[in-house]
């Protein structure tokens, strides 16, 4: 589904409800950005970030709550970022819309604690996507800035999304059941809060 249209989030849940019945666990992890600095930015790229980043989780989350209401049980898990904790140099708005994602998942969770749902965060550092890649791959520099965001990590390497599922799979889990409006940051001691 296209998440920056609510039309398509709505046929999208349809059809998996359809497929598959009542969804009672949902995973925003959609995102997207461009590094640069923020004077280099346009309201046409904020738009996009915001759009990606926040408002397609606004509009699965308000697409998927009702019936997890009605069913007396739901985990929503919303992948922010590190970069949102601390900030990230190139990534102003990108961490300014992941940032929301935070405060939006704690006052979700604070809203539904009562209705037998759950929100929770995780937050990966550098994490090796193709996302990652592509920005690698249209940097003039890119082994550089890999080096770079490895040596910024406790752990001196970035993340492997296996590792950012595994803490998904937690807050999925029953185990999770008395947590919510919590952030995990996956990021090898990058945010250490």
């Amino acid at each position: 589904m296209d998440i920056t249209s609510s039309d398509s989030v709505a046929d999208g849940r349809l059809q998996i409800v359809d497929e598959l019945g009542p969804i009672s666990i949902l995973v925003n992890c959609a995102g997207w950005d461009d590094l640069m600095p923020f004077l280099d930015t346009d309201e046409d790229f904020w738009d996009r970030v915001i759009d990606i980043n926040f408002k397609g989780m606004l509009r699965t989350s308000h697409a998927c709550l009702p019936a997890m209401v009605e069913g007396g049980w739901g985990r929503i898990i919303n992948i922010s970022s590190d970069a949102a904790r601390v900030g990230s140099s190139l990534e102003a708005v990108y961490s300014g819309a992941k940032g929301g994602v935070i405060s939006f998942t704690k006052t979700i969770a604070r809203e539904m604690a009562r209705k037998g749902v759950t929100a929770n965060v995780v937050c990966p550092g550098p994490t090796d996507t193709p996302l990652l890649g592509a920005i690698v791959d249209a940097s003039d520099n890119g082994e550089k800035v890999i080096g770079a965001m490895a040596r910024a990590v406790p752990m001196k390497r970035v993340g492997q999304p296996s590792e950012v599922a595994s803490a998904v799979v937690y807050f999925a889990s029953e185990d999770a059941g008395f947590v919510t409006g919590q952030t995990l940051s996956v990021s090898g001691g990058l945010t250490m809060a």
